[in-house]
């Protein structure tokens, strides 16, 4: 006979060692895969480290690649922690890029400590419009947010392929449906000469501190956390909830919004309807394995950007299928909710035993 209780306490160094114990085992699990590939699993490895670690170029486009996963995953986290189920940072990371396009590409003209933080905010402010409505449905109607958030990304997307078609496209752009290049004062500045790694990065450290500090030391942070743990109570102990919650979904919003701010004004230099490549939904995998912990999400982070570009390396290298990395992210998910589950339930056998009369 198989029983679940809960466990009656569960341990600090969990939150540690259960993400950390994942993502070495979603890295062991691959080796079925590359071994069905006919790969060999040394080789294999080394080159993954190569890849993103064998030079100054390489590093860097870790770090890159890490920027807009920091943003989402940090959106990410920040909604859980009140039990708000943002499943939209996809589209909120649109609608902030196509403010920074709107603004950036010369409707505004300034110097560079103007406009960057106009971009910044722009971007923020219309990732924070995308998750309001979600949150206001929420909030007034019962409306399930992990719906109208995840649909909501699909209309996000089609808006800015229409905008991209009509008034943000470039006319010396040879009819590609791309917005005009943003401005040299609205750009985000390079960290390092002819590398691609720019100043979105530093914003990004920064948002996870603010946020960091936020939960952790804050009247609201309380709130947040109360209203995640139990709504009841809190609304009991006379906490706003809904208020808290529209908090909550402005700030996640709004640091998606950054995420697509960072794409368009640090790296790409114009808006294009394939900017991210699944950068929201990867911020859910980011958040889990950080356990919502805004400082972990920054560690999480460079461990999926790490993956994505070593895979890569390892798929130019020795002909594997880079979906690999898809692979990796996905089972480092399960491997986080499986231990997630056995940190806070306990699995006992019992054997049943038959009554003699």
């Amino acid at each position: 006979m198989i029983s679940i209780e809960p466990r009656q306490k569960i341990s600090p160094l969990a939150k540690i060692y259960i993400p950390v114990i994942s993502a070495i085992a979603a890295l062991a699990l691959t080796i079925i895969p590359l071994t069905f590939a006919g790969v060999s699993i040394i080789p294999a490895f080394t080159q993954m480290f190569i890849g993103v670690f064998g030079s100054v170029f390489s590093f860097t486009e870790m770090l890159t690649r890490a920027t807009p996963l920091m943003f989402t995953g940090l959106a990410v986290a920040l909604a859980f922690r009140a039990r708000l189920w943002n499943i939209g940072a996809e589209g909120q990371l649109y609608l902030g890029a196509m403010a920074a396009a709107w603004i950036g590409t010369g409707m505004i003209d300034g110097p560079p400590w103007i406009m960057i933080p106009l971009v910044l905010i722009a971007g923020a402010s219309a990732g924070a419009l995308g998750m309001l409505g979600p949150a206001l449905l929420k909030t007034r109607f019962g409306a399930d947010e992990v719906v109208t958030s995840l649909l909501l990304n699909f209309i996000i997307l089609i808006f800015v392929q229409m905008m991209l078609e009509g008034p943000l496209k470039d006319p010396m752009g040879l009819g590609w449906p791309q917005s005009m290049p943003i401005i040299d004062s609205a750009t985000l500045p390079r960290l390092l000469d002819r590398m691609r790694i720019h100043a979105g990065l530093i914003v990004a450290l920064i948002s996870a501190v603010i946020v960091a500090i936020i939960l952790s030391k804050s009247v609201l942070g309380f709130k947040i956390r109360a209203v995640g743990e139990n709504p009841a109570a809190a609304r009991h102990a006379g906490i706003g909830v809904n208020r808290t919650l529209l908090l909550v979904a402005c700030g996640s919003g709004a640091l998606a919004g950054l995420a697509g701010v960072s794409e368009v004004a640090g790296l790409k230099g114009y808006l294009t309807a394939d900017l991210s490549p699944g950068f929201g939904y990867a911020g859910i995998v980011v958040a889990m394995l950080a356990g919502l912990s805004p400082v972990g999400v920054i560690v999480a982070a460079l461990y999926i950007a790490t993956v994505f570009v070593g895979a890569d390396s390892m798929s130019r290298a020795m002909g594997v299928s880079s979906f690999l990395a898809d692979l990796v992210v996905s089972m480092s998910l399960i491997c986080v909710l499986i231990g997630g589950f056995f940190s806070r339930f306990s699995v006992k056998f019992e054997r049943k035993q038959g009554k003699i009369s």
